[in-house]
């Protein structure tokens, strides 16, 4: 295992004096839970978290300024790259005789769930606001994600350096919004470091040690876990009594196993053994767990010799459910094996995805997976591709629809195994409308902040449904709306940045089902049902979508020998949204004539062509249109 040796400018304490020695682990006996401070740093993205997060690794002496890259936190390329948090990280900042367990959290709504766990191990938090940006959506929700915790919430105002901002403005929102005092905000510039140094003197200052036992049998909650090829699954834990050590004999409540530990150990911009975990503190823990589903997320682990009917267990977190699924598919079928091999590994550190295994006529071998939001989907393909050399099709997302089944006893057992209510993932599920009393469609509640004057233009984007219009300040309003989810996930947010020129910050969560007239869009080429780009749509905006589709079909397919014709209609019926043809490609006779028309040769060239059409009409009954992967992977993308 390789250790790593970290060198700091000011003397070390007896906390660091075994770093250097990778035989040796640390002791942490001396940090009782008095001297412990679980802390995270939440706020909307781009509000400088991760920065902020570095310069506290500096503060600590984790690190000297400027000797690594910017964006410790950040570990993985697609976080780097795209400039957000995607998984929450940890580190252990020893600090004037405290042990500070500091949890960097992602500030996008599809991460909320990795948000929820880290909050679970935090008393406190740094409520992060840019004074460039104010408050913007993700910010509320994660301060009433915070608030509902009961955790302690410290406000700070970022980017003080930068020119041209209205602080003022800025603490009014935090008033009006959170009731937050202007005495009691912090205010920093995390990239120049302006007053950050007295950022951990008031976590020590302000948020409460871990309510911990000391002197119980052990008693550990798994808050966050993710796969080792070759050590298997690692576990996140906090240990809120007694002790864990390595070859302490431990088992999972839930799961009902047993483990000898094999390695207890702290983050600190990597693995770092210990001798020991104490109450309250916060670290990984290696036992021989197989697969990451052994290391749930809310599982409780106790010492084996304890009672398991002693035992009372953690309540966990609740199971976030995906809001919308999409297939998965190689781009080459000779890929399927090493696809298969990655999208369960990476699935192993996700737990929020959930997977099926699919098929297509088309596209061959794949998947069914689920998702927590289209930037959730994006990111897991940019892994795939950054971390497991795999490109992959990604078909049309869709939500889960639901329909109420006839109160007909033939109806529900014969076609639908008695359910009174079915679940709908895809088009291909769709049921017969003869058999179904209702369908019903997701709806979220949608946070907008946008400057007061764009109100009109953000209610032109969509007019089926009217907002609640709160003020965040003089300049400022907060929009709550509640749409379905399926409008949302498409293009709303584009149309949102592109009507307020990018001036609107937006947040959604899930709000329950509606009643809705859907449909199922099905698309056909010269006849033939292509499932891939058939689905689930509200009968309102079936047309528009309808048409979007067969214009970059139109454009992707290439000309055949034969004419094309693209058709999309509702469901088995003739009934024809939009339609369009693909001429086909022509042979020129007239070589063969050589420009003599004349003495019969019209004649000739006319029995050419009529030959040619006649053949065309019989290639059309019987051939197959020749559709390229690419296309498939450019439809689908977007």
């Amino acid at each position: 295992m390789l250790i790593r040796v970290i060198r700091f400018n000011r003397r070390p304490r007896r906390f660091f004096s075994s770093i250097t020695d990778p035989t040796r682990s640390i002791d942490l006996s001396s940090f009782t839970p008095n001297k412990i401070r679980n802390f995270g740093i939440v706020a909307h993205v781009d509000h400088g978290k991760s920065t902020l997060a570095d310069r506290l690794l500096e503060l600590a002496g984790v690190i000297r300024k400027g000797e690594k890259e910017k964006l410790l936190m950040d570990a993985l390329q697609v976080e780097k790259e795209r400039g957000i948090t995607v998984k929450a990280q940890t580190a252990v900042l020893p600090y004037k005789g405290y042990l500070l367990n500091l949890i960097d959290t992602p500030g996008h709504a599809d991460f909320t769930e990795e948000v929820s766990r880290s909050l679970a191990v935090c008393d406190g938090i740094l409520f992060l606001v840019a004074a460039n940006q104010g408050v913007q959506a993700q910010s509320i929700a994660n301060f009433w994600l915070a608030f509902e915790r009961n955790v302690t919430i410290i406000p700070v105002i970022n980017k003080m350096d930068l020119q041209g901002i209205n602080v003022n403005q800025v603490e009014t929102q935090m008033k009006n919004l959170f009731d937050f005092n202007p005495d009691e905000i912090l205010r920093i510039s995390a990239k120049s470091g302006l007053n950050v140094e007295g950022i951990l003197d008031k976590v020590i200052e302000k948020i409460p040690p871990p309510a911990v036992v000391q002197s119980a049998p052990l008693k550990a909650l798994i808050y966050d876990s993710y796969f080792d090829r070759f050590r298997g699954a690692i576990a996140l834990i906090m240990v809120k009594e007694g002790e864990i050590r390595k070859g302490s004999k431990i088992r999972s409540f839930h799961g009902d196993r047993e483990y000898e530990v094999q390695e207890v150990g702290i983050n600190r911009l990597g693995m770092i053994p210990v001798s020991s975990l104490f109450s309250g503190q916060v670290g990984y823990l290696i036992c021989n767990m197989k697969s990451a589903s052994e290391a749930k997320v809310g599982e409780t682990l106790f010492d084996s010799s304890t009672p398991k009917d002693t035992i009372a267990p953690f309540e966990g977190f609740r199971k976030v459910q995906p809001t919308l699924f999409a297939g998965l598919f190689p781009l080459e079928t000779s890929e399927y094996e090493n696809l298969k091999q990655a999208v369960e590994s990476l699935a192993l550190n996700d737990s929020s995805v959930v997977i099926t295994p699919d098929s297509s006529r088309a596209l061959g071998l794949g998947w069914k997976v689920g998702f927590l939001g289209v930037l959730h989907m994006e990111v897991f393909a940019s892994r795939l591709e950054q971390e497991y050399d795999s490109t992959v099709i990604l078909t049309q997302p869709s939500v889960e629809f639901r329909a109420t089944v006839k109160d007909n006893e033939t109806i529900r057992k014969k076609r639908f195994g008695g359910e009174g209510e079915i679940r709908i993932l895809d088009a291909s599920k769709f049921p017969n409308e003869g058999d179904i009393e209702k369908f019903m469609e997701p709806m979220v509640k949608v946070r907008i902040v946008i400057p007061s004057e764009m109100l009109g233009q953000v209610h032109s984007i969509y007019t089926e449904s009217r907002a609640e219009i709160s003020s965040i300040d003089e300049s400022r309003l907060l929009l709550i709306w509640r749409l379905p989810l399926a409008e949302v996930i498409t293009d709303f947010f584009e149309r949102l940045k592109r009507v307020t020129s990018g001036m609107a910050s937006f947040d959604y969560e899930a709000d329950g089902y509606d009643e809705a007239n859907l449909i199922k869009m099905t698309l056909s080429i010269n006849g033939k049902e292509i499932p891939e780009f058939s689905q689930v749509v509200r009968s309102s905006t079936a047309t528009e979508k309808a048409k979007r589709m067969v214009r970059r079909l139109r454009e992707e397919i290439p000309r055949q020998q034969f004419e094309v014709t693209i058709k999309a209609s509702v469901g088995d019926s003739k009934k024809s949204l939009a339609s369009t043809v693909i001429a086909p490609m022509k042979r020129d006779f007239t070589q063969l004539l050589k420009g003599n028309f004349g003495k019969g040769g019209k004649e000739r060239l006319n029995k050419k062509l009529g030959h040619q059409k006649k053949g065309k009409e019989r290639m059309k009954q019987i051939g197959n249109v020749q559709i390229p992967k690419e296309a498939f992977f450019n439809v689908l993308k977007n």
